[in-house]
């Protein structure tokens, strides 16, 4: 089957050629790199990566398949896919279809046939930095100048697009009420709490702190999220008059370990993320405590 040809496009002017897949169009965004082996469709429906272009650096995605089961949201959020190579025909048994007409139902494109790696190295040195990909226009000049022009993530409040629209809850447990500020959280936070007996209320990025505390929680989280921390002012507001209270312990993943750190008065480096643009899950490392008295 022959493949349209696909575009990304960076702002320094750097160019990758490859083949469409997915959606046909144009779409603008932060891109950055992922090192995961496995996990693609988890990376497709994490919140988080909203308003960015994912590349993948493991060099076969697809292989095996997308299922309702492994989707970490109720949608796809990132702007764009690319990928070293496409498995068109997956193979596991729990495969509920392939990711080419996943990504093309939920309108993401997706390049293939595209060095990752060299695209992770230049971003790894240059940093993260605004880009388009697109499958409609293929004018080398243009694309780079669209790149240029496009908004980034600096002082855009991407939460408030991926946050719940209502209050509601989860699990019902005997143990603790977690109240969970949803900045784009993923169902695996959720689901890890519900497993350790806890009831869980979600509640959407702008609930006040007097409302959260007629919630009768044991504790809050902050969850994940996309975006400029910076820019998420009302949860800063939020998060500060929680932690006045001095009632119930406040903690964040992500994004929300971001605004704890703000409404305490501490800026993180740089306005949304790392610099160099490198997204993955993290792996604790345990070093003997004898080496460390060395």
């Amino acid at each position: 089957m022959k493949r349209n040809k696909a575009i990304l496009a960076l702002e320094d002017g750097r160019l990758f050629e490859g083949r469409a897949f997915g959606a046909e169009g144009e779409r603008f965004g932060e891109v950055v790199f992922n090192t995961g082996m496995a996990g693609y469709q988890e990376v497709l429906t994490d919140p988080s990566y909203r308003g960015q272009i994912v590349v993948m650096t493991y060099p076969l995605i697809g292989n095996y398949g997308v299922n309702a089961e492994d989707a970490e949201s109720r949608s796809l959020w990132l702007e764009g896919f690319a990928v070293k190579e496409l498995c068109r025909i997956p193979s596991s048994w729990r495969a509920e279809g392939n990711l080419d007409s996943y990504l093309a139902d939920h309108g993401i494109i997706g390049i293939e046939g595209i060095d990752t790696r060299a695209v992770t190295r230049h971003i790894r040195d240059a940093g993260a930095m605004r880009a388009v990909i697109s499958t409609v226009d293929t004018d080398a000049a243009s694309l780079v100048e669209k790149a240029r022009k496009s908004p980034g993530l600096v002082g855009r409040d991407l939460a408030s697009q991926v946050t719940c629209d209502a209050p509601y809850e989860m699990g019902g447990g005997d143990g603790l009420r977690v109240v969970v500020l949803d900045f784009g959280v993923k169902l695996s936070i959720l689901r890890s709490l519900i497993r350790a007996g806890c009831t869980v209320i979600v509640v959407p990025a702008r609930t006040p702190a007097q409302e959260i505390l007629r919630l009768d929680p044991d504790g809050v989280l902050l969850s994940n999220g996309p975006g400029d921390p910076a820019a998420v002012t009302t949860a800063v507001g939020t998060v500060k008059a929680l932690l006045r209270e001095k009632i119930i312990p406040v903690f964040g993943i992500c994004l929300g370990h971001q605004l704890l750190g703000l409404a305490m008065g501490i800026r993180p480096p740089r306005g949304e993320s790392s610099g160099e643009g490198h997204r993955d899950g993290t792996h604790p490392h345990h070093r003997p405590e004898s080496r460390l008295l060395r």
